[in-house]
């Protein structure tokens, strides 16, 4: 088994920001759910998606997902390399102009290149991605699609994770070709927006003037880093604050010259992630859903994907804080995520990448609740399967340094694999 001390985050499907579903039975397809697949619930429009957050959970924290669960994944691939949302015949072709999607793809790739043993459909579905890429370096959420930044910062994650830079592929030949990087960054508000939207991105380059979508921002966020769902640990940062833009024209008056813009993906990044710390230190620690027509209400996916992208930039201070959040009994995360493969995939995660323990995350134990709703993994890390009572033997033997209920390791993120969140059907309202 090839296992990475990773992290994720992405997005194709409203799976992830609905509440529980219920708890899948014995892998024997007596409850409908096909063979190896992950959740109960109808995978119609997120099995693609929630089957590969759950592999690469898993593969993140040491379990080896079973064969079958990596078996039905793989065989949910197109002829051409592409995956769609699902497959429930997958004797019949996929519809190359429509019923593939550069989100499901990439996720797929990111997660069988994760596990191992998949090299040819891992080297087809990312054939298929260079094959969508747009003119302008970037990818929308179909193939042809106008350039959005979750799928664009999707597919920068899978390029990512089969060791390609992103900064290399460039679409089209010469010096007019443009990079995914110059997709993602043209989609970033920049000097001349308001100062409270500063360095968000926006969901795609709408009509009129772009605007700040706080999923987006921590898609990108990650994405302007090199990094997919699954990146190395390299050890703990100092707990600076991201560095917002620089927006004062050298003047001592110091207001905006209205022209300040990232410049490079770095610094994109960056001044990403101050935004999503300033929002999130305005709503108690965490994002509120950015769907048209939803009440005010917590997006805990979104949180999920903004604590990883927080720790891939070595914040850890600042990604602390939406963690314990998290993990609070009265913040409603536990009710939202239980029997959901995907959210309770995100929720590991993020809980990785900050350092916490995922089998003990605010009592309860992730991970076993994670592999409870799929088949029986191959093997689990030593230790690490939890008795009931919702800690480890292995949290229990060392129940200290703990800070506010999260357990801090010695890594936090820095190199190697893109996060993603953004639910389906949340995007299709978007695009109305």
């Amino acid at each position: 088994m090839n296992i990475r001390r990773s992290v994720a985050a992405l997005s194709l499907c409203a799976a992830l920001g609905v509440a529980a579903a219920p708890a899948a039975v014995a892998d024997d397809g007596s409850a409908g759910r096909p063979e190896g697949l992950y959740g109960a619930k109808d995978p119609k429009f997120d099995g693609v998606w929630r089957q590969s957050l759950a592999l690469l959970a898993q593969d993140a924290v040491g379990v080896t997902p079973a064969k079958s669960a990596i078996d039905w994944l793989a065989g949910q691939s197109c002829a051409d390399g592409g995956f769609a949302a699902y497959r429930a015949d997958t004797s019949k072709a996929c519809d190359p102009k429509k019923g593939e999607f550069t989100d499901a793809t990439s996720a797929a790739v990111q997660a069988l290149a994760a596990v191992g043993g998949r090299a040819e459909v891992v080297e087809k579905g990312i054939g298929w991605l260079k094959r969508h890429q747009n003119d302008d370096g970037g990818w929308g959420m179909n193939p042809g699609g106008p350039s959005d930044a979750n799928s664009t910062s999707a597919a920068i994650g899978a390029l990512a994770a089969t060791g390609q830079d992103p900064a290399e592929l460039t679409s089209g030949s010469g010096e007019d070709g443009k990079t995914p990087y110059d997709a993602l960054l043209g989609l970033q508000l920049d000097c001349s927006a308001k100062a409270e939207e500063r360095g968000a991105f926006a969901y795609t380059a709408a009509k009129g003037k772009p605007v700040a979508n706080e999923l987006a921002t921590a898609s990108a966020a990650l994405a302007a880093q090199g990094k997919g769902f699954v990146f190395e640990t390299v050890g703990k940062d100092n707990g600076a604050d991201p560095e917002p833009l620089s927006c004062t024209n050298g003047k001592s008056d110091g207001k905006p010259d209205g022209k300040g813009k990232a410049g490079t993906p770095k610094a994109a990044a960056e001044a990403a992630l101050a935004h999503l710390s300033r929002v999130m230190s305005d709503t108690g620690a965490h994002l509120k859903s950015a769907l048209p027509g939803a009440e005010d209400q917590p997006d805990f996916g979104g949180t999920a994907d903004a604590i990883v992208a927080l720790a891939a930039g070595e914040h850890s201070a600042v990604a602390g804080k939406p963690l314990q959040w998290l993990q609070g009994k009265d913040s409603g995360t536990a009710a939202w995520a239980k029997g959901d493969p995907g959210a309770l995939a995100k929720l590991i995660l993020a809980a990785h990448a900050a350092g916490a323990d995922p089998h003990d995350f605010g009592g309860a134990d992730l991970v076993q609740q994670l592999n409870a709703t799929g088949p029986k993994p191959e093997a689990t890390a030593a230790g690490a399967e939890s008795d009931g009572d919702g800690k480890s033997e292995e949290k229990k033997k060392d129940d200290s340094g703990g800070i506010g209920g999260v357990w801090w390791t010695v890594g936090v993120c820095a190199i190697a694999g893109v996060g993603i969140g953004f639910l389906l059907s949340g995007r299709k309202k978007q695009q109305l």
